[in-house]
C-alpha cells in the first residue's frame, strides 16, 4: 500500500478523534493552514486544548477560512519557523468533547479504519487501510486500491460488526495508487472525524 502522508503522529491516541493535520505555515507571526475533517472548521477552538499524537497540547486562538480547510493561530506559536516545524502534525480532541452522531450514515473516519471490506455474498474483499479525501469526493483505501465513499459503492457499514459491505465499482472507477500518488504527496489526510456516505443508486 502506498504510505500514509508524513506526519508526527505515530497513531491516534487512545479516545481521542483527529480534527485536523496542521499543513504549511501562513505569513510570518505564526499562522498555519490545516486541512481539516469537522463538519464545521470554525468550531475547532471550541473544543478546547487540542492535544499531538506525542501528548503536546496546543490551543487554537483563532480560526479562518481557508481553501486548505482553516488558517489558524495557536497559542505560543508566534513565528514561521514555530509553524513550519509543525507542518504535519496531527491535533486530536477527547471523543467525549465531540458531538454525537444522530445519523446512522455518520461515522468517525478512526471508527472506519480497520473494518473488514466483504462483497455481497459475505466474500473478504480487504481492510479499510485509510480514508482520503483530495477534493473531489471521499476515497476508502483497500488494500492499495481507492474506492469512492457513496452508497453506491459501500451500501453498508457495521461497525460492530466490524465490516463493511463494498460493492466494487468498475475497474477504471476503482483508482490504483499511481493515479493518486501526486495527490497523496500534496494533500495531508490522517484519519479524519466525520464521514457520511453520499449518493445513491
Amino acid at each position: 500500500m502506498p504510505s500514509r502522508p508524513d506526519t508526527t503522529a505515530d497513531s491516534t491516541p487512545e479516545g481521542y478523534v483527529c480534527l485536523c493535520v496542521i499543513g504549511p505555515a501562513h505569513g510570518v507571526r505564526g499562522a498555519v493552514k490545516a486541512k481539516c475533517f469537522t463538519d464545521d472548521a470554525s468550531a475547532l477552538a471550541a473544543y478546547g486544548p487540542l492535544q499531538t499524537a506525542k501528548g503536546e497540547a496546543f490551543t487554537i486562538t483563532s480560526v479562518k477560512p481557508d481553501k486548505l480547510g482553516a488558517r489558524l493561530t495557536l497559542k505560543g506559536v508566534d513565528s514561521r519557523e514555530a509553524a513550519e516545524a509543525l507542518r504535519g502534525t496531527a491535533l486530536y480532541a477527547a471523543r467525549e468533547k465531540l458531538p454525537p452522531l444522530l445519523d446512522d450514515d455518520d461515522f468517525y473516519h478512526d471508527d472506519l479504519v480497520g473494518l473488514r471490506a466483504i462483497d455481497e455474498t459475505g466474500a473478504a474483499l480487504g481492510v479499510v487501510e485509510a480514508v482520503h479525501n483530495f477534493g473531489a469526493g471521499d476515497l476508502l483505501e483497500i488494500d492499495g486500491a481507492f474506492y469512492p465513499f457513496t452508497k453506491a459503492v459501500v451500501p453498508q457499514v457495521d461497525i460492530a460488526a466490524g465490516q463493511l459491505t463494498l460493492k466494487p465499482p468498475k475497474e477504471d472507477e476503482a483508482r490504483p495508487p499511481e493515479q493518486i500518488s501526486e495527490q497523496i504527496s500534496e494533500h495531508t489526510s490522517e484519519h479524519p472525524s466525520r464521514q457520511k456516505p453520499g449518493g445513491g443508486e
